[in-house]
């Protein structure tokens, strides 16, 4: 059943609605608030709504607060396409916030680009995508793996073996594995590409303790990869091989991993709650305010905060809603001072020069930052999608194909 709410932040409403010069800005929010999905879709959207509230608080946009239609994907992709042309279409929103699978995104795209409204895709994924008219604020597979590689072999040593799930996240992010593995000298020993349906892990496990890795690039999504690590550590080989993830606690994997398992795993991320700075402090104060500290504040959470406010400093720097002026403000270099340190928006790109983390899960269900790379930039896609110097550019990028 379709889901849609209107809801307005209230903070400054009726004084904002005492002005004259009212230029009612509305953006439309598709993520899932049910199914699957939820434990990403529920914080995105919460992290939507408090960015919009914060920005309302201070005074809104052009005059007026922003106003906010959200949908309830339902962790299905047709409803994704259904709900994407009934806000574009029907209600008219003047940017949309959407998505966390890469099929969601791969299905939206056309839709918004047809329509020419500013997309925001705000979740970690495989990397490539490249449209005028799609802005990415998560961290590509190469943005993430190119620190972790290089740090996994200097900590573990050059005998690497890599498992994922069988889909464009899980083979790309192999295939980077494999460039920088050959960049720094080190070798990849054994690979299983696996169905999400699968929960048996021991023809894996044997074919790890047969290769003898230093470590494993685990990459499993949701409850793949908890099963996967509990029975890694169950067969024993946690104290003689590494295990490290760019996508461990994107979902707070960490929180129900029990405490054997989940100590000493090693994730890559762009932001985890424990970073330590201004920005994240007041973020993580606010959040906890509104929802509470029962659960850890997952990565795809601030990329949306960041994705709301890039949007928000766009309209007001082109003093419009309007598309054209949006899109050619956001292409300006415009930064932020996110929870996950400065992010800077690559014009040419669409996508985030921003923080990479490497942390450390402890015994405690949490993680410890153990090393931090500024301001990473997302050289793939800068050097494959310029959209200022080639605007009808168009098209999903994968190294594979290359």
């Amino acid at each position: 059943m379709k889901k849609q709410l209107l809801s307005l932040s209230v903070a400054s409403l009726s004084a904002l609605l005492a002005g004259t010069a009212l230029a009612e800005t509305k953006i439309g929010a598709i993520f899932d608030l049910t199914g699957g999905l939820n434990i990403y879709g529920i914080q995105q959207n919460n992290a939507l709504n408090l960015a919009v509230e914060d920005i309302n608080a201070k005074g809104g946009l052009l005059g007026a607060p922003i106003s906010v239609v959200s949908y309830d994907a339902q962790s299905e992709q047709s409803k994704y396409i259904q709900y994407a042309n009934t806000a574009l279409m029907s209600d008219k929103i003047d940017a949309l916030f959407a998505g966390l699978t890469s099929s969601s995104r791969e299905a939206i795209r056309p839709i918004v680009r047809k329509a020419n409204v500013p997309y925001f895709y705000a979740s970690l994924y495989e990397g490539g995508a490249c449209d005028k008219q799609t802005f990415v604020t998560g961290p590509s597979a190469s943005q993430q793996l190119s620190v972790l590689i290089d740090w996994a072999v200097k900590k573990y040593g050059n005998k690497i073996y890599i498992m994922a799930p069988d889909y464009n996240f899980g083979t790309i992010s192999a295939h980077w594995v494999h460039e920088y593995a050959e960049s720094m000298g080190a070798e990849v020993v054994g690979e299983d590409f696996l169905a999400l349906t699968v929960t048996d892990y021991s023809p894996t496990i044997q074919k790890i303790q047969a290769a003898k890795p230093n470590f494993v690039v685990a990459l499993p999504v949701g409850a793949n990869q908890t099963g996967f690590l509990e029975q890694f550590a169950a067969a024993g080989l946690k104290d003689s091989i590494g295990v490290v993830s760019t996508n461990y606690g994107s979902g707070n994997q960490q929180v129900v991993v029990s405490p054997d398992a989940g100590k000493g795993l090693i994730a890559s991320q762009g932001y985890f709650q424990v970073v330590e700075n201004p920005a994240n402090a007041a973020f993580v104060k606010a959040w906890q305010a509104k929802y509470g500290s029962d659960t850890p504040i997952v990565s795809e959470a601030v990329d949306v905060w960041n994705a709301v406010h890039l949007w928000a400093e766009a309209v007001k720097k082109a003093g419009s809603a309007e598309s054209a002026a949006v899109i050619a403000a956001l292409e300006s270099g415009l930064t932020f001072d996110a929870p996950n340190g400065k992010v800077v928006l690559e014009p040419g790109s669409h996508h985030l020069r921003q923080n990479i983390y490497i942390a450390e899960g402890d015994d405690k269900h949490s993680f410890k930052i153990v090393d931090t790379f500024e301001e990473t930039p997302p050289l793939y896609e800068n050097d494959k999608c310029d959209l200022v110097a080639n605007p009808t550019l168009a098209k999903h990028f994968t190294p594979e194909a290359e």
